[in-house]
Parts: structure tokens; sequence; C-alpha cells
């Protein structure tokens, strides 16, 4: 039923008074003369007519509406999305690497290990990270440096140095020559030490590739031979180097025993596994982990999130035809 104009009125007059003047229920209650419940009742009836509309907005950067339809949509324990969707990626880059610097300051606590691999999306945490509990910092993959120079060990020491942790560092490439190479490699002191800390690790930050030219480190910096296997054997993605199908199902290929860093199954058992994640064309390998359950939270932009949101709304409305 439409309220009558003088009830328009009087609703405006309460929702002004309590949501512009922030007076109480019953201060407007003495005011006017009515009971504090039909104020309840009108300001309910407001809303139901649009006399009053609530918008929820933030003036961070980041998008609240995307970051909670991304969360509901994927079963995520995090997400935030950055309204960056036309910025350069190199701009791009460090936004969103502040964003999982603050996200980091949020939710590690002194009794967590926290886990860093290597991506060129995690980069800019390393500079914009200010705080932290004093925990253990572990390196999850082998060294692979960005062009200025940075590369995950003076990530894995900026972050601990932040909260006065101590930094478990080792010196290995990400991706062996050859099996027998990562091997050797896996048996030096260092690479063990940190190998046995990656059970222990509770929360991590990662990146995520898909298999193609300029979309994955690991993908470029390989021979065609040995990318056209892992692709024929399933590989859709990789998450720092743990390769993925396009389930999310970590993919056994000859590929996986050359790299030198954490798998799909020591992901699966860290309780918190966040990824930090760019670019469009990276929609089906992003969303891929997520649905596959090895990453649980992501930090990335508007216009990713709204192709994941698509994604995810495609995959629904064919489960209900198959239904059908």
């Amino acid at each position: 039923m439409v309220p009558k104009p003088t009830e328009l009125i009087l609703m405006a007059r309460i929702a002004r008074r309590y949501y512009i003047d922030d007076r109480s229920k019953t201060d407007i209650a003495d005011e006017l003369g009515i009971s504090r419940f039909r104020v309840a009742r009108l300001l309910e009836s407001a809303k139901r007519a649009g006399v009053v509309t609530v918008r929820i907005e933030s003036s961070s950067g980041v998008n609240t509406e995307l970051s909670l339809d991304l969360q509901r949509a994927y079963g995520l324990s995090h997400a935030v999305v950055v309204d960056a969707d036309d910025e350069h990626p190199e701009n791009l880059r460090r936004r969103l690497g502040e964003v999982a610097a603050d996200v980091l300051q949020e939710i590690v606590a002194p009794d967590d290990v926290l886990g860093l691999a290597w991506a060129r999306s995690l980069r800019g945490i390393g500079a914009a990270i200010k705080g932290l509990p004093p925990c253990p910092v572990v390196q999850l993959t082998g060294a692979l440096s960005g062009p200025d120079g940075s590369d995950v060990l003076d990530l894995v020491r900026r972050v601990a140095h932040a909260g006065g942790g101590t930094p478990h560092v080792f010196y290995a490439p990400l991706v062996a020559p050859d099996a027998a190479s990562a091997r050797a490699l896996r048996r030096q002191p260092d690479v063990a030490r940190a190998a046995e800390l990656v059970g222990r690790v509770t929360v991590a930050m990662v990146g995520i590739g898909a298999w193609q030219p300029g979309l994955s480190t690991i993908f470029d910096m390989l021979e065609p031979d040995a990318r056209e296997r892992a692709r024929s054997l399933g590989t859709a993605g990789e998450i720092s180097g743990a390769l993925i199908d396009a389930d999310g199902v970590p993919v056994s290929t000859p590929l996986a025993r050359r790299i030198i860093g954490v798998t799909g199954e020591q992901l699966n058992d860290i309780g918190t596994v966040i990824s930090v994640a760019y670019g469009q064309a990276k929609a089906a390998a992003v969303g891929a982990a997520l649905r596959g359950g090895l990453v649980t939270g992501l930090v990335t932009h508007d216009g990713l999130a709204r192709a994941l949101l698509a994604q995810a709304g495609d995959r629904v409305q064919a489960a209900d035809a198959h239904a059908d």
C-alpha cells in the first residue's frame, strides 16, 4: 500500500533526525509525541517506500560490493577487490601489493607461520608492508628475479623484518634444468630446512598463472616441449609453481619434479592461502584455483573480479540446465 502524503513527510522527518542528525529513537519519539515502537516501524516503512535508501561505499579504493559478491560466489574466507581496472600493470601490481600487505597485517597473528611464494603480483608487498607480528616467514618457492632485481628472498626478508620475525630463505632456482638437478637442490641444507617448515605454515601468499605465454612466469621460462607436455597432461594453470588442471586439481607431470617449491598437496594442508592475481586473461586459471579449494582468499581488481563472477554464474546456469 502506498503511504499517504502526510505519512511520507513524517517518515522523511524521522529518517532525517535518525540517520543525519544521529538522534536516538527514544529522543525522536519524545520530540514527536509518539511511541518509540512507532518510530521504529516508520523507519522500516521508509526503507520499503524508498524514502530511505542504503548504499554501502568505501573511500579507500576497495569495491566492497564486488568483494562481498566474490566471497559468496566462491566461498572464500577473504576477498578484496581494488577499483583499478584500467591501470598500467606495474601500477596495478603496486596497488594490489599495498592491499595484500594490509590483509597480511590484519590476519597474521604471533602464533602463525607465514609462507611467501614468488609471483610478479606479490612484488609490491615487500615495499608496502609496515608492521607484522614477530612470526616466522618461510620461503615457499625457488627464486626468480623481477625486472627491478627483486626476488622471493628479498620479499621474505622484508616482510620478516617488518615484524621482527625470522626469515627462512634458501638459494635455488624456481625451475631446475631437470629432475635430477632438482633432487640435488632439495638436499641442500637451506632448501631442506625451509621444506621442513612448510608443514607448519598456517598463512600463505601465492600468485596464480595461466598456462599461456605472458600469463605465467614459469610457462615463459620453459622450453616449448616441456610446456606442451604439461598442457597435454591437463595443466591449465599454476599456483606459484604448483600445477593445476581446469578444475583446480593438482596435476602430476614430469615438469612438477623440476619445480623447487610448494606442491598442490601442501597448499591444501595450509589453513589460509591468499592469492594476489590480476589480468582478465587469467580468469579461467584463477577460477579453477578458487573452485579447487587450494586458494581460500583473493586480492584482485574489479575487471578480473567481474570476469570471475560471470564465470561462476555461467557454471550455475550450466548445472541448472544439465539438471533439467
